[in-house]
């Protein structure tokens, strides 16, 4: 048994500590500037104030908690200089990773089915999400993620023997997890193959895809070009974003990074260092896909510039 444990970090070159540092905490600085813009905009423009804007601040709050967790510690360890995590700290963040990255999936599931409605049954929009349904809508999505990752999670809690204090990644995750144990991983194996692939993986993906299949009919009814154009418009930051998340942990977590042989420490690194891309990328990109992309939050964004001006 262990009472805690060392978190290795993406490099052990003590040369890449500072440009690691300095990289992670310029993304972190990014994610928090511009998710909280868009949170600040959704709750403060009567304008976005809509279902659309209420899921998008939804997934900036799960965009800043999941990096907040998975990225604190890089920046903690060069600081402080102490990579040590208690057991239970580390049994929290691995519990709450999990979580937050199924939360994404499921608001975004709940985006698409959002922007379902707005395109193909556009008369009916605000009767059928209003302000109740979104809200419990959001709440379903949060719960959600807390309560689909919990046998897995319980079962890597319960490990009674580890081969090694140390664990590969620069924070607590299931995988490495099972990496440095002794104890028999069948049953977990199981569980998170079931789990991960039928509840973490497909469902979402159908939840999310599976509207816009009707939305793409929908869109190619419509006779004139400048519908068309509307439409899609309408759709274009939310499907960007999907496929940037999906395509990234397609990349994370079907590239050959489990198959390295010994003696392979810089591959090691190198797949760590991806892995690190792939935790930040999404939640990086999404407010400036929405802000690049979307006119409503670039007019909300000048307002909110032009009332700070003129308050001083």
């Amino acid at each position: 048994m262990v009472s805690y444990f060392i978190i290795t970090g993406i490099s052990s070159v003590p040369e890449l500590q500072l440009p690691i540092f300095l990289l992670v905490l310029l993304i972190y600085i990014i994610i928090l500037g511009g998710n909280m813009t868009i949170l600040m905009l959704s709750c403060s423009d009567r304008q976005l104030h809509t279902p659309m804007y209420f899921f998008l601040a939804n997934l900036s709050m799960v965009d800043i908690s999941c990096s907040t967790v998975s990225l604190h510690k890089i920046l903690l360890n060069f600081i402080l200089g102490d990579r040590s995590v208690p057991y239970l700290a580390c049994m929290i963040q691995m519990y709450l990773f999990s979580s937050l990255t199924f939360d994404e999936f499921a608001i975004l599931a709940v985006m698409s089915y959002d922007r379902y409605v707005a395109v193909c049954n556009p008369l009916l929009y605000h009767i059928v999400m209003n302000q109740k349904v979104c809200i419990w809508l959001a709440v379903v999505s949060w719960i959600s993620g807390f309560i689909i990752v919990l046998p897995p999670n319980i079962l890597a809690s319960n490990f009674t023997c580890y081969k090694s204090h140390e664990i590969n990644h620069f924070f607590c995750d299931i995988v490495p997890l099972m990496e440095i144990t002794c104890d028999d991983i069948a049953i977990l194996q199981i569980v998170t193959f079931t789990v991960g692939i039928s509840l973490f993986a497909l469902l979402p993906f159908l939840m999310t895809f599976v509207p816009y299949i009707f939305i793409i009919i929908a869109i190619l009814k419509i006779r004139t070009s400048t519908g068309r154009r509307k439409a899609f418009y309408t759709c274009s930051s939310h499907l960007t974003v999907v496929i940037l998340l999906y395509l990234t942990i397609f990349f994370q977590y079907f590239t050959p990074k489990s198959y390295l042989k010994p003696g392979q420490e810089n591959d090691l690194e190198s797949s760590k260092l991806f892995s690190l891309f792939n935790t930040a990328a999404v939640p990086m990109l999404n407010p400036l896909i929405y802000s690049l992309k979307n006119r409503d939050v670039k007019l909300a964004l000048r307002r909110e510039l032009k009332r700070f001006k003129s308050s001083y």
